[in-house]
């Protein structure tokens, strides 16, 4: 039996060099996420366990809050920007 994900909206952030900056700017910040900026990996507490990610990875909240990372190209594969509405 095959499956589709239900179009559900999340939030991502995907690791850039400015997040292993120590400190990093507040928008870049992910609650729990502990990052290390000599390996350029970060800790993430996902419902599995802790998770590195590395450079380049996304990071994405689920619906219910959860963390979890997620590959470059499996992103990119899966999920596409959302258009916010603007305040004309």
């Amino acid at each position: 039996m095959k499956y589709r994900k239900k179009p559900i909206v999340i939030e991502a952030v995907q690791l850039t060099k400015e997040h292993f900056n120590r400190p990093h700017p507040n928008d870049l910040h992910v609650p729990g996420v502990n990052y290390n900026p000599i390996t350029e990996t970060a800790v993430i507490p996902t419902l599995e366990g802790a998770m590195m990610a590395q450079l380049g990875d996304w990071v994405i909240t689920g619906i219910k809050g959860e963390l979890y990372p997620c590959k470059p190209d499996i992103f990119a594969a899966t999920y596409e920007p959302v258009e916010e509405p603007h305040d004309d």
